[in-house]
């Protein structure tokens, strides 16, 4: 197990590597960066001074230049701006000289450069984004993942019948359902004070406020999270992951209940019960536990449109954000995070896959 580990360990390094060339690649492309100079210079800067702008700033060398130092392996840029006599470079902060600053200052060293949006630091913009999305995804995952394996096993424990039937039709409709379209479903009928349940329900007493539910997760970001304000961006992304999980675990769990050691269970008078719970289920989980750890990767990233309709500005948004604002060093470091948490969410299903079937052995 543990030389497997380190095999894997070093293919995610080589992965993560090329991974993000490719984005540094994609993101210094000359349009993105003459769009960049033109934004924060002049948007009527002519291309001898878009290359002059782009040379002082450290974005006019070779691209594996900055890439190794961004990367923090190569010594950072160092410019000597010549009508203010000060040295501009990567590592130099405001009045420091190339002697003064550390040579290397990249991804390496905890460095993720500056937003050219904000001017903020970018390595103080991504914990808090991450931590407003971590929120949504525990709670997320909390109502999902029981939700759909209780759904799948139940449906595959007896294939073919009417509740199985039933919860297949309820698992194909919620995953063919995308997000914006139950998301605004969910605020129509349960946040809204003209239309849907809630004015019912205040007309009859049952509720204090106008609606059952707030329509926006904003406050959640600032007073914390509640019942009120942080149901409907749960449910609407918890009812379009389980549809898929619960289909796989039915899926697997309908091939398993037919297995040979299933039946000799059944002859040997095994109840039911235990069958499915001893003998079924373990082995059932091993298809659909591939699918849960995907959605990892999918949430960190994918959750933009629940995160923009309910206005919770997490990392999905602020990953769309950056990249529709030429924000160089933001979607860098977005990416970044967003490749370490595919990477890692593959390994712990790999592992995973040992620990619940021993049958599976690591060549």
């Amino acid at each position: 197990m543990a030389l497997f580990v380190l095999r894997r360990l070093g293919v995610m390094l080589l992965t993560a590597l090329c991974l993000t060339f490719v984005v540094f690649f994609l993101t210094n492309l000359a349009p993105n960066l003459e769009k960049l100079a033109k934004t924060q210079g002049n948007a009527r800067m002519s291309d001898a001074e878009v290359l002059s702008w782009l040379d002082r700033n450290g974005y006019g060398g070779p691209l594996l230049v900055r890439y190794g130092e961004w990367l923090g392996v190569m010594p950072g840029w160092t410019r000597l701006d010549e009508p203010t006599g000060e040295w501009r470079g990567r590592c130099l902060a405001p009045g420091q000289t190339p002697d003064e600053a550390p040579r290397r200052c990249g991804l390496l060293q905890g460095d993720f450069g500056f937003s050219t949006v904000s001017d903020a630091e970018v390595a103080a913009i991504i914990p808090e984004r991450l931590r407003l999305t971590g929120i949504l995804m525990f709670w997320a995952f909390a109502v999902m993942v029981p939700s759909a394996l209780l759904v799948g096993v139940l449906a595959g424990m007896r294939e073919g019948s009417r509740l199985d039937r039933a919860l297949s039709t309820v698992s194909i409709g919620s995953t063919a359902t995308p997000e914006y379209v139950s998301g605004v479903i969910f605020i129509v009928l349960l946040a809204s004070s003209t239309t849907g349940i809630s004015p019912l329900l205040s007309e009859l007493g049952w509720i204090e406020g106008r609606t059952l539910f707030l329509g926006s997760a904003r406050s959640a970001m600032d007073s914390g999270v509640t019942f009120w304000n942080f149901t409907l961006p749960v449910m609407t992304i918890a009812l379009y992951g389980m549809g898929y999980i619960a289909r796989m675990t039915r899926a697997s769990m309908a091939e398993v209940m037919t297995a040979q050691y299933i039946r000799t269970a059944r002859l040997k008078g095994v109840s039911f019960r235990n069958i499915v719970l001893k003998h079924a289920l373990r082995n059932a989980l091993i298809a659909p536990f591939t699918v849960i750890m995907l959605q990892f990767p999918w949430l960190l990233t994918g959750v933009v449109i629940v995160e923009t309709l309910f206005n919770y500005n997490g990392f999905g948004w602020t990953l769309v954000q950056a990249a529709s604002n030429n924000d160089i060093e933001l979607l860098l470091a977005c990416s970044i995070v967003a490749v370490f948490v595919v990477l890692v969410t593959q390994l712990i299903s790999d592992i995973g896959y040992v620990f619940l079937n021993p049958r599976i052995r690591i060549s």
